[in-house]
């Protein structure tokens, strides 16, 4: 039996929009051209929406070169409306970078912010990537953000701790003080 597919009756893949934040065209040069936050770690997924959103910015990208530590199955090609798409790998590459080749209009180099990062944080990436003449690489700002994210959960661990003790001042060695260990003010009041 001989069974013949109707690709106009196939569903169409529907592509979730890339999120992405790019530099805006400027004469200053700098480490990256952007950031690009993937839905997950399927780069044979992610890709299409990635070089589709591309197109119209900055043409037809070609080839992609990624760090396989970072993506647990690296495909060789992906189909990219009717087209290939050739995708490589180097270890010797920042992992916190995408490369995006085409063989009319250049090279762009975007930090790929991990899929499974708070929504915040991937804000605060995005736009420090898109500053357009910055001098830092993908891997310090992904090293940043940690600091950074650490300030804020230590803040909020704090603040909560604050609030759980009813707002007691804390000593330098981070014990409560009573009420009666504060100076009295001038009226007399604690």
């Amino acid at each position: 039996m001989t069974m013949t597919l109707d690709r106009a009756a196939q569903p169409a893949v529907v592509l979730r929009p890339a999120r992405l934040s790019l530099t805006p065209k400027t004469t200053l040069a700098g480490q990256l051209d952007g950031a690009w936050w993937p839905r997950s770690r399927d780069l044979g997924a992610e890709l299409p929406a990635l070089a589709a959103a591309l197109e119209e910015p900055w043409g037809r990208i070609t080839r992609v070169s990624v760090n396989p530590g970072r993506w647990p199955v690296v495909p060789r090609t992906v189909a990219v409306d009717g087209r290939v798409l050739h995708v490589g790998w180097f270890t010797e590459q920042d992992p916190d970078k995408l490369i995006l080749l085409s063989y009319t209009v250049g090279r762009w180099d975007l930090l790929v912010i991990p899929p499974e990062t708070e929504p915040a944080a991937a804000a605060r990436l995005m736009a420090a990537a898109a500053i357009p003449g910055s001098v830092l690489a993908a891997g310090v700002l992904m090293a940043n953000e940690v600091v950074i994210g650490r300030g804020i959960r230590d803040a909020r661990r704090r603040e909560a701790a604050w609030e759980d003790e009813g707002g007691a001042c804390m000593s330098t060695f981070g014990e409560p003080f009573g009420r009666s260990a504060l100076p009295l003010s001038a009226n007399g009041w604690r």
